[in-house]
């Protein structure tokens, strides 16, 4: 009976944009290409120093700002990615200590482009537990640090960025509500879309050469035919369990992997294209972080208003999808 209360939303990206037309220059494409079949125009790309935990930072502060909670009141810490600074220690210790504070329990989740909403049901979890709790819910990936920028396949797709929000308990009157969480997974798909190198069934031995199963590998007709699927199915049976039908949805906001998916989850919602949000264009693929640096934008341009039921479908490696329900 607990209300999941969001408290404040913050997003990043880096300074340097990367455009089509520049990415001419570098692999055998085109902007038309790119454009009619990804929606794509532009995306960001982090600087030299620039790192997973640097840019989740520069969203939670946002974040913070937004909630009017300061650092030291968080209790928990979690952050979807699947591009973390290292290996140990992970993004959210790192984090932690960017935000200059200490003793909060500090995870990361790593659920590919679906990472967001793992994260986010991750701190529903522990609120649940712990009522009193104050929890980070955030998603930073630099995946310009896992392209192969020589397979025109897939480097057109991604972009690098960051998107927090603070999640408590409260009352139903006291900001968005998320109303549900519903995840999924089927790892027997899992190799339609990897990144293998550097986990301990593809070990390098020092001096190795990195070899292409360092980068984001997939199969985009396969993966297309599963994100619309799999997006679809559980955005109805979250609707379904809340009591809700497709007509009460107000806004659809997807992970923004592809305008081609994006417009086959709106259609099969019956859901008119100015109630879908849609930020690819500027952004390309930005993994976990997608669907809050999406909420973020939403809420500050006025997109999302008071009453407004928000689905948010997600599909990512793994493969794993998911949904929320938000009520604002």
């Amino acid at each position: 009976m607990m209300n999941f209360i969001l408290r404040g939303f913050g997003s990043y990206a880096p300074e340097r944009i990367l455009t089509n037309a520049d990415l001419e220059k570098i692999v055998d494409t085109t902007d038309e290409w790119i454009t009619t079949r990804t929606g794509i125009k532009e995306r960001h790309i982090a600087a030299d120093g620039e790192t997973t935990s640097s840019m989740a930072f520069e969203s939670s502060k946002k974040a913070l700002a937004d909630a009017g909670i300061e650092p030291a009141e968080l209790t928990h810490i979690i952050c979807g990615t699947f591009t973390p600074d290292s290996m140990i220690p992970s993004a959210a210790c790192r984090l932690q200590e960017k935000l200059g504070i200490k003793g909060q329990m500090c995870v990361d989740v790593q659920a590919a482009c679906s990472g967001f909403l793992y994260a986010l049901q991750s701190g529903r979890g522990y609120l649940c537990l712990e009522p009193e709790s104050k929890v980070l819910v955030v998603s930073s990936e630099t995946l310009s640090r896992r392209m192969n920028w020589e397979d025109r396949a897939t480097c057109v797709l991604f972009g690098d960025a960051s998107g927090a929000a603070v999640l408590t308990g409260g009352e139903i009157t006291d900001g968005p509500r998320v109303l549900d969480v519903m995840l999924a997974a089927d790892g027997s798909l899992g190799d339609l879309l990897t990144v293998n190198g550097g986990g301990s069934a593809y070990s390098y031995a020092l001096g190795d050469t990195v070899g292409p199963e360092y980068f984001v590998e997939f199969q985009g007709r396969e993966v297309f035919k599963h994100a619309v699927r799999n997006m679809t199915s559980i955005s109805e049976a979250i609707l379904k369990r809340n009591g809700f039908e497709k007509s009460d949805v107000d806004v659809l906001i997807t992970h923004q992997a592809n305008m081609r998916i994006i417009d086959a989850v709106g259609r099969r919602f019956n859901i008119p294209e100015e109630r879908v949000f849609v930020n690819i264009e500027k952004y390309g693929n930005t993994s976990a972080a997608s669907v809050p640096v999406a909420l973020d934008e939403a809420v500050k341009t006025g997109f999302i208003k008071k009453g407004d039921l928000v689905l948010t479908p997600t599909f990512g490696g793994g493969f794993t999808w998911g949904a929320a329900l938000i009520q604002f």
